[in-house]
């Protein structure tokens, strides 16, 4: 568990910089991938409904790359992980040159 803390903390503290086209890195925090084209859709919108149980939360719908082109996930109810998780949504933002920088969600 040292370890993946210290490779955490190394990816942070080396930024984002060292990322090639299609590397994906992630020791418990998403470094990214960088993704050329055009930014992804808007995001499709729809009804949540009620919470199948206790513990569930809500993990809303996202645009994720897929090598080539964007493909919609659905909003789900997911139970985390473990103990009191949260979902960090995925989230893009302009890399330059008409690219994006896309980190993939996950539960911190």
């Amino acid at each position: 568990m040292k370890l993946k803390r210290i490779l955490a903390t190394a990816a942070l503290a080396m930024g984002t910089s060292f990322i090639s086209s299609t590397a994906f890195a992630r020791v418990g925090v998403d470094v990214g991938i960088s993704v050329g084209g055009p930014p992804p859709p808007p995001r499709v919108v729809g009804p949540v409904g009620v919470a199948p149980g206790a513990g569930y939360v809500w993990t809303n719908g996202y645009w994720n790359w897929t090598g080539g082109t964007w493909g919609w996930v659905d909003g789900r109810w997911a139970v985390p992980p473990r103990g009191h998780r949260v979902w960090v949504e995925p989230y893009y933002h302009p890399y330059g040159g008409g690219a994006y920088h896309y980190h993939r969600g996950y539960w911190r």
